[in-house]
């Protein structure tokens, strides 16, 4: 693609939450499903209004259903871990809610709430419910009928926040990524402090490991991807090529935390299964070296899904050396991930 910065045309991208990989983690939880918060942005002619916009859900036979409300800004979807029905939806202008499992929906924000990003759901206990959003923190504590600010201790310049976390093993800490660099709540988001040892610049994506919990991995502006194995404590530079790289992709395998996948904007896609110690660049067979999201399949050992910048979503099922046709062509995906849907596409 030749079009303008990325950063301009994914102001409001973001991340798939770790309220969905402990969701999947529930036993009595349906199995997990693909989903993709995306915009067909490249069939746009004369207009700044998207072809087909919302959450889109990978059915059985591999092809993509819209699951919940159109709306042209969705930017992540959750489910609540406790609670198959419960699930939310972060988009342009608010928050959208299901309590049935996507039958219905309410918007539970009113004006003051907006351009929201990413949301995580306690997994002991749905009242707690917190959102980041471009203009800050919030969270409720009735399961998102009210909400609160919740930013005491950002800075006001790092208030846009693209990337969330949630620590299901302490569901009162919490990881954000904001403009500024990487912040922690240890009091269910009452206050914040800022993490040492990442870059304070725009961190675009943050994962962590499930099978082995003190692994994250996060994407930066300009500043490539990053890793700790301490549980957050200690950072370092990983992927050596992707040094001055937008990462706008980071992933840790559910089944395996040593399997990581980076990428982003002319990057193609990166992989390591040794930990981080060693990377290998994975190109041959994308679509395109733009890459917006990435996510292992919990459901598949070793699958990696890809989404590229209009050009599709691909996965490979040999850490990236061939790639394979997934579908939405045409899509601008601003988060992909898995769910646990209780309603089939």
């Amino acid at each position: 693609m030749k079009r303008a910065p990325l950063i301009s045309r994914l102001a409001l991208s973001v991340s798939l939450a770790l309220g969905a990989s402990s969701a999947f983690a529930a036993a009595t939880n349906p199995p997990p499903r693909l989903f993709a918060a995306a915009a067909f942005t490249k069939a746009q002619k004369d207009s700044s209004i998207p072809t087909d916009a919302g959450t889109f859900v990978r059915a059985d036979d591999g092809t993509w259903q819209s699951f919940g409300p159109k709306i042209q800004q969705v930017s992540s979807a959750t489910v609540a871990p406790s609670d198959p029905n419960l699930i939310f939806l972060a988009c342009g202008n608010g928050i959208e809610r299901s309590r049935d499992g996507g039958a219905t929906w309410r918007q539970v924000t009113g004006w003051e709430i907006s351009d929201v990003i990413a949301i995580e759901v306690d997994p002991t206990d749905p009242k707690h419910v917190y959102a980041a959003s471009a203009w800050g923190m919030w969270r409720s504590h009735d399961g998102g009928d009210t909400w609160l600010r919740a930013d005491e201790g950002i800075a006001p310049d790092d208030a846009f926040t693209r990337t969330l976390v949630l620590d299901a093993q302490n569901p009162a800490r919490l990881l954000a990524g904001t403009s500024g660099g990487l912040y922690v709540s240890t009091d269910r988001g009452a206050t914040w402090q800022r993490v040492k040892g990442v870059p304070t610049i725009n961190i675009l994506r943050v994962r962590r490991g499930v099978s082995d919990s003190s692994v994250w991995v996060l994407g930066t502006e300009g500043r490539g991807a990053w890793l700790s194995t301490d549980d957050a404590a200690t950072w370092k530079a990983v992927a050596p090529a992707l040094a001055t790289a937008n990462v706008y992709g980071v992933t840790v395998d559910p089944t395996d935390a040593k399997r990581l996948a980076v990428g982003g904007w002319q990057t193609g896609v990166h992989v390591s299964t040794d930990g981080g110690a060693t990377w290998f660049a994975r190109a041959n067979g994308l679509p395109s070296l733009n890459l917006l999201a990435l996510a292992f399949d919990p459901t598949h050992a070793g699958r990696l899904w890809a989404s590229t910048f209009e050009e599709g979503t691909v996965f490979s099922d040999d850490a990236g050396v061939s790639w394979q046709d997934g579908g939405l062509y045409g899509a601008l995906v601003n988060d992909l991930g898995f769910l646990p849907l209780p309603v089939s596409p």
